[in-house]
C-alpha cells in the first residue's frame, strides 16, 4: 500500500529508516493528473531503486499563466490508486506552505540551457522548475530521479543544476510515452475537444517526416518551414517554435552535424502542445 506523506519532516524520517538498511531511494517528481507516461517512470524507478517516492505538487512558481495554473487537472484519489497498482512506496503530496513557507526568498536559476525555447516563451518557468526540483531532492534525499524525455529541455536544465550544485543524485531520463496514434501523453491532453484530439497527432507525424528528410540531407530551415506550414494548414493555432537544436546544450543547428533534437510548441484550441524527437 502506498503511504501518503505531506510533510518533509515525516518523509525524512521514513527515508532515513530506509537508508539505514542500505536501500537506494528513487524519486519521480510530478504535478499529478497521472497517466501511463508517469507510470512508466514509476516502473523504471522500481527497477532501479529499492524504494520509490512519487511527488505530486502543482508548483505555482513555474506557471507564468494564472489561468493555466487554475485549469491544471488535479485528482489525488485517482493518482493514488494508480500508484498503489504500480507499487510505489510513498506519495509525497505537500501543500504550498510546506514547500514555500512564509518568508521564502530563494530562487534557483540555471542560465544557458534554460534561456531559449520554453524559457523564451514562459519567462520564469525554469526558475520555478529548478527551485522546486532542488527542494524536492532535498526533501526526499533520493539517490536517483526519473524524468520523462517529453520535457527534454527540462531534463537538460535539471541535469545542469545537479552538476553545477554537486547535488548527490543521478538523473535518469526515460523515453516519451505516446498514445497509439503518436500523440505524446500529457496531463493537458484531457482539455482537448474530440475534434482537437483527432487532429493533435498531426504534430508528431509531421515532425517525424521532417526529421527523416533532414537525416536524408534536406536543408534544415526549409524543411522546418514546410513542416510548420503543413501543421498550421491542418488546423493548429499559433506557433511558439519548431527548431532543431543540439541534443546536449540545445544550441541552434543549421545543419545536421551532431546528435540533435527537434523541439516544438504549438497551440491547439486553448491547449499548448509540446513535443520533441531525436534527429
Amino acid at each position: 500500500m502506498t503511504q501518503v506523506i505531506r510533510t518533509s519532516a515525516e518523509l525524512r524520517e521514513k527515508v532515513a529508516t530506509w537508508k539505514r538498511s542500505g536501500m537506494l531511494v528513487g524519486v519521480v517528481p510530478t504535478m499529478g493528473a497521472l497517466h501511463d507516461g508517469h507510470m512508466s517512470l514509476v516502473r523504471e524507478a522500481r527497477k532501479q531503486s529499492d524504494r520509490v517516492i512519487v511527488t505530486i505538487f502543482v508548483n505555482p512558481m513555474q506557471f507564468n499563466n494564472k489561468d493555466d495554473l487554475a485549469k491544471y487537472p488535479r485528482n489525488e484519489d485517482h493518482d493514488l490508486a494508480l500508484l498503489e497498482a504500480e507499487g510505489a512506496d510513498v506519495l509525497f503530496a505537500p501543500g504550498v506552505h510546506e514547500v514555500y513557507p512564509d518568508g521564502f526568498a530563494t530562487v534557483v536559476s540555471v542560465s544557458g540551457v534554460s534561456e531559449p525555447l520554453e524559457g523564451a516563451f514562459r519567462p520564469g518557468h525554469f526558475e520555478g522548475v529548478a527551485t522546486v526540483v532542488s527542494k524536492l531532492f532535498g526533501m526526499t534525499q533520493a539517490g536517483r530521479a526519473f524524468f520523462g524525455e517529453k520535457d527534454w529541455q527540462q531534463v537538460q536544465v535539471v541535469k545542469r543544476m545537479v552538476e553545477d550544485l554537486n547535488v548527490p543524485i543521478r538523473i535518469i531520463p526515460c523515453p516519451t510515452i505516446r498514445e497509439e496514434d503518436g500523440l505524446a501523453m500529457s496531463s493537458r491532453n484531457v482539455r482537448l475537444t474530440p475534434e482537437e484530439r483527432a487532429l493533435a497527432p498531426k504534430l508528431y507525424a509531421e515532425m517525424q517526416a521532417a526529421a527523416e528528410a533532414i537525416r536524408a540531407g534536406a536543408p534544415v530551415a526549409e524543411t522546418l518551414a514546410a513542416a510548420k506550414a503543413a501543421i498550421s494548414a491542418a488546423g493548429f493555432g499559433d506557433w511558439d517554435y519548431l527548431e532543431l537544436r543540439t541534443a546536449d546544450g540545445l544550441r541552434p543547428m543549421t545543419e545536421l552535424s551532431e546528435p540533435a533534437r527537434m523541439l516544438a510548441a504549438v497551440h491547439l484550441g486553448d491547449v499548448r502542445l509540446i513535443d520533441n524527437i531525436a534527429v
